[in-house]
């Protein structure tokens, strides 16, 4: 469909044009050349973790992992992938932990199980040099977040924050310098603790006081205080909001195509990474059956294949928007 723009408001449209057109000439506005990285550097936790320790080149993932077909239990790493794999895909670059076509290996997975803020540092340093055209993933702080929580009421809630706050500044400081060495990075921010099923079990399971709304405002202060220390140039550094991105899911659901935003898809006895299709929360009388896509989280506390295509979607889209 076509509008007609007549009089002042063309005039006004032709300069808008105009202006934008000077600015690419002259180097601004908007990407003039599309960032394609050459290596894809992956750090951080579990929830980037592809662990193929037990299957080389078939990794398990820590949500939920797709078998071959319901009748073969043969796990594929390729269906149901991670967010960092969504990512790698947008660029045709390849994990050696999921490579069954044995190509040409450009991504490296430096994240690990239970890795905390204080982990990433030795992890960017297995990466050697960086470049400008590596892009580097960071997710970290939520086994801090889990960690400090498991300390109230021992401990008051004002300390655990700080102690969060400092280690959001901590792991703003990794990134900063990896920015700094020449690595273009994407750093998201951890989801919003206070949503995921463990925190309503914990509210149900305590009456001392909201244990929700409690890793809410823990995991705020450690956002807060990365979102304020790392580098704001607009250049460098590509934020994800993990945590904003589960609490529109989590108010929003069938927007996004989400049946199910408070319970764990898997059963209680598929401890990830040994979750899969096989292994999901049955049908009962009053709701049907977990299923990995429209469910927003695998366990307790990390994000189900749905939850892991939402955030690699973003990842995309800021790789490719951001002016690196």
């Amino acid at each position: 469909m076509r509008f007609r723009i007549k009089g002042a408001r063309k005039a006004r449209w032709a300069a808008a044009a105009l202006t934008l057109a000077l600015l690419a000439a002259c180097g601004g506005g908007t990407q003039v050349e599309r960032f394609v990285p050459a290596r894809l550097v992956v750090l951080g936790d579990e929830n980037s973790l592809l662990d193929d320790s037990g299957t080389p080149g078939n990794a398990r993932k820590y949500t939920v992992n797709a078998t071959v077909s319901a009748t073969d239990p043969t796990l594929d790493c390729k269906i149901n992938p991670i967010w960092v794999q969504v990512l790698a895909n947008a660029y045709g670059l390849v994990f050696a932990q999921c490579n069954s076509a044995a190509a040409a290996v450009t991504a490296q997975m430096l994240a690990a199980s239970g890795a905390k803020v204080d982990a990433i540092g030795a992890q960017a340093a297995q990466a050697g040099t960086f470049i400008g055209s590596d892009l580097v993933t960071v997710l970290a702080g939520a086994n801090d977040i889990i960690e400090q929580y498991r300390r109230f009421p021992g401990v008051s809630e004002q300390q655990l924050g700080a102690e969060l706050a400092a280690a959001g500044e901590a792991l703003a400081a990794q990134v900063n310098g990896i920015a700094n060495a020449g690595g273009k990075v994407l750093i998201a921010t951890v989801p919003d603790m206070g949503l995921s099923p463990f925190a309503i079990a914990e509210k149900a399971a305590n009456i001392d006081t909201d244990r929700a709304s409690l890793l809410t405002r823990l995991t705020a202060r450690f956002n807060a205080r990365l979102r304020a220390n790392i580098i704001n140039d607009g250049r460098r550094i590509g934020l994800l909001l993990a945590d904003e991105m589960v609490q529109t899911i989590a108010k929003f659901p069938t927007v996004y195509r989400f049946d199910n935003t408070t319970s764990a898809a898997c059963l209680s006895t598929a401890v990830l990474p040994a979750c899969t299709t096989a292994t999901l929360e049955p049908a009962t009388a009053t709701a049907p059956a977990a299923n990995g896509s429209t469910w927003l989280w695998a366990d307790g506390l990390h994000l189900s294949p749905g939850g892991h295509s939402q955030l690699g979607a973003l990842a995309a889209t800021r790789a490719a928007g951001n002016p690196f």
